[in-house]
C-alpha cells in the first residue's frame, strides 16, 4: 500500500490531525518550558500520565479520562509543594516515585487487557479513535485560548518574577495555571509519541528555536514550526516505511532539528519582554 493510499484512510487522516493538533500546543508552551526551566516538570508529569491512566482503567474503563484527571491532580500537586523554583525538582522526583508505584498497583488490580494504558507509555498514534480526536481538539483550542490570555503576564513572570510581583501581576498563581496548561498539553502529548518520548515534542522544538530568535513571538513560531514539522513528517515517514514506529521518526527528526539550529545558531537566547 503506498502512501497516496494510506492517507484515504480514517486511521491516517486521524493520526496526522493528532499530531498537529498535539504539535501546535506542545509549541506553544515549548518556550515557557526552557525558560521557566521547567524540562523536569514536563518529565514528571509525562510519566504520571501512566499512573492516571491506569487509575482510570481500573475506576471508569477510560485511561484517557483518566490521564487527564491525573494530570490535572499532578499538576496541582507539583504547584502547590514546588512554589519555590529551587525545591521543584526535588518535589517532583518524590511524587515521580511514589505516582509510578500507585500506576503499578492500580495495574495490578485490573483483570482486563490493559494495552490501553501501557500505550500512553509508548504511543499509538495510528489508534486514535473519533471520541480521542475530539478530546485533542478540545484540549488544543483550550490551550490556545489559556495562552493567549496569560501569555503577555506570563512572559513577564517568566523573565522577572520580582518585578512582575512587585507590579502587582499574580506571579505564583500565573505559575499555577501554567502547570495546568503545561499538563493537558504533555497527556495529549504521550497519545502521540508516548511518555517516555514527549520531551521530543514539548522541550526540543522550542530549544532549537531559542537558539535561532530572539523576540518571544519569532521563538514562539519557530517552537511551533519545529513541532508541527517533526510530528507530521515522523507520521508520513512511518506510514512509508510500514514497520518504524512514528515515535522514532518524531524524535529523530526533532533531534536533528535542535543539532542543526546549534550549528547554525549561536547560543540559546533568553525569552524577553516584546
Amino acid at each position: 500500500m503506498n502512501i497516496d493510499l494510506y492517507l484515504t484512510q480514517a486511521f491516517a487522516q486521524h493520526a496526522l490531525l493528532a499530531g498537529g493538533l498535539v504539535a501546535i500546543a506542545c509549541g506553544l508552551i515549548g518556550p515557557f518550558v526552557v525558560s521557566r526551566g521547567m524540562a523536569f516538570a514536563v518529565h514528571g508529569t509525562s510519566e504520571l500520565a501512566f499512573t492516571g491512566a491506569a487509575a482510570g482503567l481500573l475506576v471508569a474503563g477510560s485511561p484517557v479520562l483518566g490521564a487527564f484527571v491525573g494530570a490535572l491532580v499532578v499538576a496541582t500537586v507539583f504547584g502547590t509543594l514546588g512554589t519555590k523554583e529551587r525545591e521543584r525538582d526535588s518535589s517532583i522526583g518524590v511524587i515521580l516515585a511514589f505516582g509510578l508505584g500507585l500506576g503499578v498497583l492500580f495495574l495490578s488490580y485490573y483483570h482486563g487487557f490493559a494495552t490501553q494504558a501501557t500505550n500512553i507509555l509508548f504511543g499509538n498514534i495510528f489508534g486514535v479513535s473519533t471520541d480521542q480526536l475530539l478530546v485533542l481538539v478540545t484540549v488544543a483550542i483550550g490551550v490556545l485560548v489559556a495562552m493567549g490570555i496569560i501569555y503577555r503576564p506570563l512572559l513577564f513572570a517568566s523573565v522577572d518574577p520580582e518585578v512582575a510581583e512587585a507590579k502587582g501581576v499574580p506571579v505564583r498563581t500565573l505559575g499555577i495555571v501554567f502547570l495546568f496548561i503545561l499538563a493537558l498539553t504533555v497527556t495529549s502529548a504521550a497519545q502521540v509519541v508516548g511518555t517516555l518520548l514527549v520531551l521530543s515534542l514539548a522541550i526540543t522544538p522550542a530549544a532549537a528555536a531559542q537558539r535561532l530568535a530572539t523576540k518571544p513571538s519569532s521563538i514562539t513560531l519557530l517552537s511551533v514550526l519545529f513541532a508541527c514539522t517533526a510530528s507530521i513528517s515522523g507520521i508520513l515517514l512511518s506510514l512509508m516505511s510500514g514497520t518504524v514506529k512514528p515515535s522514532i521518526f518524531v524524535t529523530a527528526i526533532s533531534f536533528a532539528i535542535y543539532v542543526c539550529a546549534r550549528l547554525v545558531g549561536t547560543r540559546p537566547q533568553s525569552i524577553a519582554r516584546e
